[in-house]
């Protein structure tokens, strides 16, 4: 009988999940599996993700299963971006889930990198998780910081923040490569059920003022993240 690329994985812990999306074209290079984990104390001002910071036990899910979807999704797929939330504030199941990631990417043509968004600074990281640091092609670090916010930062929220390659894939994709190339999204939009997601990275104030021409046009947002 034939088996799945998750069926040869262990049950792995769970991690508190935000959501899950393909495809992704706006955190990285490509198109990507994006993840968002549910939980983050950091609380920078004008985080426009407000809905991740609760550590919501409700949320958990198996590692084991996110390595299934993984698996599931259609081609293509570059990359794999890991945002919050704070990953870092789950250690345990962040290192579970990258280790189960670089397992089944082996052999994936083309070869699939490894993104990881963090508010922590890399030299944190580097001291308490070298360990989760050693399955990341790259990651962007530091705090985000509304008033350094500003046109042109791929893949980044602030301009203090920093996009950091730890392998040569990762060296390949990300350095040099942080201004924007002509038409890459900075941000994209889907539409599930009765919700609207925004991914990416807004510019300081977009979301209000999208938020203000949606009323004007008589279209009430209701709740929205960056004011949850």
């Amino acid at each position: 009988m034939s088996t799945s690329p998750a069926d040869a994985f262990p049950a792995l812990p769970g991690l508190l999940l935000n959501k899950a999306h393909y495809p992704v074209t706006s955190l990285g290079p490509g198109t990507r599996a994006g993840i968002w984990t549910q939980g983050c104390t950091i609380g920078c001002a004008g985080c426009v993700s407000k809905d991740t910071w609760v550590a919501d036990p409700a949320t958990s899910v198996d590692v084991d299963a996110l390595i299934g979807w993984l698996a599931s999704l259609p081609e293509p797929l570059d990359g794999v971006t890991v945002s919050g939330g704070e990953p870092f504030q789950q250690p345990k199941a962040l290192a579970a889930l990258l280790r189960g990631v670089d397992t089944w990417r082996a052999g994936q043509a083309p070869p699939v990198d490894i993104l990881v968004y963090s508010g922590y600074s890399l030299s944190r990281l580097r001291r308490e998780h070298p360990d989760i640091l050693s399955s990341c092609d790259a990651v962007v670090t530091g705090r985000y910081v509304e008033r350094l916010n500003r046109p042109g930062l791929r893949w980044r929220g602030s301009a203090n923040q920093r996009v950091t390659a730890l392998t040569e894939l990762g060296r390949e994709r990300y350095e040099g490569a942080e201004e924007p190339a002509a038409g890459s999204p900075s941000m994209q939009v889907s539409v599930e059920g009765n919700r609207i997601w925004f991914i990416g990275i807004p510019g300081r104030g977009d979301m209000d003022r999208l938020d203000d021409q949606l009323r004007t046009a008589g279209i009430n947002t209701g709740e929205v993240s960056w004011r949850s």
